[in-house]
């Protein structure tokens, strides 16, 4: 017997998404929230994470009845496998996204794409002092090819730690170098899982997760901030600025083309063709009054922290955004993009086109994106959006609401000029009181989750708390539509919070940028830490990922802890099945690291947890509670 759908209101708590899934109901269109229903009661073995599919001895799965799998392995060594081989996807996935960022460097530096240059060369310069390659007197694309030859090499097998270890205290990697953590090469950590967890290799689970937190190390200071990093010499430092957010940003009388993924490449050059004159016109004279780029997730998230550009949605937006009728095209690259939106495009005008040869989705029209041809392939692209906008059946089109402000572009050379051209201020407000602390909420959506109702509560309750809040990937439209990223958002804050954000003009909640932007938060930790000297882990802060669902969170997460980050999640991995790499992941690891995480899917709960762990490192630094 089918099960009757979930009530709506149950779904999400934003009115422009409940509009549509009503929509999508009258219409008999498929959301997300409904395949999960047809999913639904889940396997209990998975949950637990107690299944076992490497090797066909199995699939084997584990209980108290069967404690071993075909091979002997245990609950333990299966789930801290699982754990272990999920991370690494994460950390894959981050990184790789890094490697086409040197990839496009490299096209610059040897002349092979006129589409793409260095935006910002005094970064460039300042990144390559950090990594020991010498600047002085030195042309830049010199400079650059040294930069790229050195990043290349933290892909690799040769080095003993990744280049970005630099901005690491020494404290901190000391830890990492006793505890065999230190992250060596993305490449290198990802194949060693891999052959860790291959039947009949590491079967220690504590030995298996020390290598898991060293993959996720190689992500979050190797490949996840060589992506950061190079997107702002290529493509700018992002400073604030004021943009809208909501499915109100896709406008009835213009040609709407949505860019979604994560890689800033093909977005970038996507937005300059859609500005092009030529295109424009076509579009006029096909009846509408313009192109519209907007964005969705994490490449919605680089757009707009660079150029302004509206974030139509986060995940459980996507579907709901084509479903208004008045998209053209949605433009994807990887990560995070659902292949229902194929068939939901096809449910309209909607044209779905794909970018990437590592992200190819059965019905899409495919482009083959290279450095060589972007602009050219771009120009190409927006064109068949604007040729669309002929098939559009105004009776279908429904825009639920009017779009809303927000501030974005809070990077940290963006922070460091609001306060005067040093992080002093900061580390003076922070030692009065008036920041307590800070916490980054990052990540996803969850369709198991009421949409966005935790990624906005905590953010809520811990400014209350004078705790400042930092917001990248799926938060960030969560907290901008929420009206916490505008400065006026103070009024919702404690008192001192109030005081600072209002002297500054910014929010209580800053943009910082896509999931991948994550390395920010680090490096901006990192800073603190060296300013103090003292550990990344003897610092007030904390991260989070209430609403999170994917590997590259799971690696995040473990990156976070690693450095020395206290760190939430709304729901736990599938490691329950195993008691060793529970209280491993939930109290183990601050003795190892200084840090550990912990579940909780009550936010106010969370919020006094993270208020009792800042109240114990203030403490801890000779500072008020």
């Amino acid at each position: 017997m089918a099960k009757e759908p979930r009530p709506i209101e149950e779904l999400t708590i934003w009115d422009d998404a409940k509009a549509m899934l009503r929509k999508a109901r009258a219409e008999g269109i498929q959301t997300v929230h409904d395949r999960l229903d047809r999913q639904t009661p889940h396997c209990k073995f998975c949950e637990l994470g107690t299944t076992c599919r490497n090797c066909t001895m199995g699939p084997c799965r584990v209980s108290e009845k069967n404690p071993l799998g075909v091979c002997g392995a245990d609950a333990d060594v299966i789930v801290a496998r699982n754990f272990g081989r999920f991370v690494t996807g994460g950390a894959a996935g981050h990184s790789d996204h890094g490697r086409d960022l040197i990839e496009v460097l490299e096209a610059i530096v040897e002349g092979e794409t006129k589409d793409y240059k260095i935006t910002e060369e005094n970064k460039l310069r300042a990144i390559a002092g950090e990594i020991g390659i010498e600047t002085d007197g030195r042309p830049t694309m010199d400079v650059a090819h040294d930069v790229m030859e050195c990043f290349f090499a933290d892909f690799g097998s040769r080095k003993r730690e990744v280049s970005f270890l630099s901005r690491v205290p020494q404290v901190r990697k000391d830890k990492w170098a006793a505890l065999k953590m230190t992250p060596r090469g993305v490449d290198r950590e990802i194949a060693e899982m891999m052959h860790r967890t291959h039947m009949g290799c590491d079967n220690d689970a504590p030995n298996t997760l020390i290598h898991a937190a060293r993959t996720a190390l190689a992500d979050g200071w190797g490949g996840s901030m060589i992506g950061t990093e190079l997107s702002d010499v290529i493509f700018g430092v992002p400073t604030p600025k004021m943009s809208t957010a909501n499915l109100g940003v896709i406008k009835a009388d213009k040609v709407n083309l949505l860019v979604h993924g994560h890689n800033p490449v093909v977005s970038e050059m996507i937005l300059a063709a859609a500005r092009e004159p030529e295109l424009v016109n076509r579009a006029k004279e096909l009846g509408a009054t313009g192109i519209n780029v907007a964005g969705l997730c994490c490449t919605g998230n680089e757009l707009l922290m660079r150029q302004g550009i509206p974030m139509a949605g986060n995940h459980l937006m996507t579907e709901l955004a084509i479903i208004t009728g008045a998209v053209e095209a949605i433009v994807v690259d990887y990560q995070c993009i659902m292949p229902s939106l194929v068939q939901i495009s096809g449910c309209y005008h909607t044209k779905f086109i794909d970018t990437a040869n590592k992200a190819r989705f059965t019905g899409a029209i495919h482009f083959d994106f290279q450095p060589k041809t972007a602009m050219e392939q771009a120009r190409e692209i927006v064109s068949i959006a604007v040729e669309a906008f002929a098939q559009r059946d105004p009776g279908r089109v429904d825009i639920p609401c009017e779009p809303i402000e927000i501030m974005t572009g809070f990077s940290n050379e963006a922070v460091t000029a609001a306060l005067g051209g040093s992080l002093d201020p900061l580390v003076q407000a922070i030692a009065s009181g008036d920041i307590r602390g800070a916490v980054g909420i990052v990540g996803c959506n969850n369709p198991k989750i009421k949409q966005d109702s935790m990624n906005v509560k905590l953010a809520e309750e811990l400014i209350k708390k004078d705790i400042l809040v930092l917001v990248t990937g799926c938060v960030t439209t969560a907290a901008g539509k929420a009206g916490l990223l505008v400065p006026d958002a103070i009024e919702k804050a404690g008192p001192g919070l109030k005081k600072v954000c209002g002297a500054l003009g910014i929010p209580p909640v800053l943009h910082y940028g896509s999931c991948v932007d994550n390395a920010r938060i680090l490096q901006l930790c990192a800073a603190l830490a060296n300013a103090l000297n003292v550990d990344i882990s003897d610092l007030p802060v904390g991260a989070s990922s209430p609403e999170w669902y994917s590997e590259k969170a799971a690696a995040i997460g473990l990156y976070a802890v690693a450095s020395g980050i206290y760190t939430h999640l709304g729901h736990p991995p599938n490691i329950l099945g195993s008691k060793a790499v529970t209280d491993l992941a939930v109290s183990g690891l601050e003795d190892l690291v200084g840090a550990t995480f912990f579940i909780e899917g009550d936010m106010v709960k969370a919020a006094d947890m993270f208020d009792e762990r800042i109240k114990a490192k203030r403490k801890g630094l000779g500072l008020s509670e």
